[in-house]
């Protein structure tokens, strides 16, 4: 008898005692490039609240020195300075808040609006669900950057304006995941057992449908922060994001770009922040994915 696939019972009893989230840790850690994520994203956290703390807002970061303009980076300015004579370091460190801020707020916005509509759509059906996702596909018909720039037109220049912009733009793909994660769950036996039993639709919804389908959602706000933080430096490259002087990696860039030619160090760095940032969600995004996945559960 082929015993290459059996484990032993210690083996056994020790995955029966998981926890969901430990279980999910377990799968989690076995990607090396999702750690990577995870490592990066605890450092671009460690070091933006580091910057609030260690950083005065008036005097390390606005403050001009015209005299110390255009300096190359050296061992005094890692990163050099700016046309006003600021440390690009300082401003980059500093500017972490205002992308994580959006990142995750405007995931927030988007999680809670769009998971509620899939959830009700996916659920009731019929004329409840053409309704909603009619109304999500107008939103998916307007492309994201324009629809965010008209948020942002209408309603001014503000970090709490762009936080709202960037979360109505994604909103429409978080319900369409929901809505697709409840077809399957509302089907089973157990939400049929619930009815039966007379426990209320809005009870069903949260209390049972709702954490059996929380996997692709999961993975899709990780990958909304990296979308978000995206977006958010690109209306913020044309002018539309947070309002200057505040040290916005897409402002720093868009400040920056007509100086490329002779002092590229000024669009490399803040390029670089953002890179890093979005990869480093994108692999952790990739890894709670494969984690979640229970075709590679053991």
């Amino acid at each position: 008898m082929d015993n290459t696939n059996r484990i032993s019972l210690d083996e056994y009893k020790k995955y029966k005692k998981r926890s969901l989230a430990a279980d999910v840790w377990h799968n989690y850690k076995k990607s090396p490039s999702a750690m990577v994520g995870l490592v990066l994203i605890v450092i671009i956290i460690i070091l933006a609240i580091a910057a609030q703390v260690i950083y005065n807002y008036e005097v390390d970061i606005v403050q001009q020195d015209l005299s110390q303009r255009f300096i190359a980076p050296n061992s005094e300015h890692i990163f050099g300075t700016d046309q006003y004579g600021r440390d690009v370091l300082t401003r980059v460190l500093y500017g972490a808040k205002y992308s994580l801020a959006v990142g995750i707020v405007s995931v927030a916005i988007s999680c809670v609006i769009g998971a509620t509509l899939g959830l009700i759509a996916g659920y009731y059906g019929s004329v409840t669900e053409n309704i909603i996702m009619r109304f999500c596909d107008i939103f998916m018909g307007i492309p994201s950057v324009l629809l965010g720039i008209a948020i942002m037109s209408a309603f001014g220049q503000s970090l709490l304006v762009l936080m709202l912009a960037v979360g109505l733009v994604y909103m429409s793909a978080f319900a369409r995941t929901a809505r697709s994660a409840v077809l399957p769950v509302r089907e089973q036996e157990y939400i049929e057992a619930a009815k039966v039993a007379g426990v209320s639709d809005l009870k069903i919804i949260f209390s049972h449908v709702l954490p059996n389908s929380l996997s692709p959602i999961i993975v899709q706000v990780t990958m909304g922060v990296a979308n978000g933080i995206l977006t958010a430096s690109f209306l913020s490259f044309l002018g539309l994001g947070v309002p200057v002087p505040a040290p916005e990696w897409g402002a720093m860039l868009s400040s920056a770009r007509q100086y490329i030619r002779d002092y590229s160090y000024l669009t490399n760095f803040p390029g670089l922040a953002i890179m890093i940032t979005v990869l480093a969600f994108n692999l952790m995004g990739d890894g709670l994915r494969d984690a979640l996945d229970p075709k590679l559960k053991q």
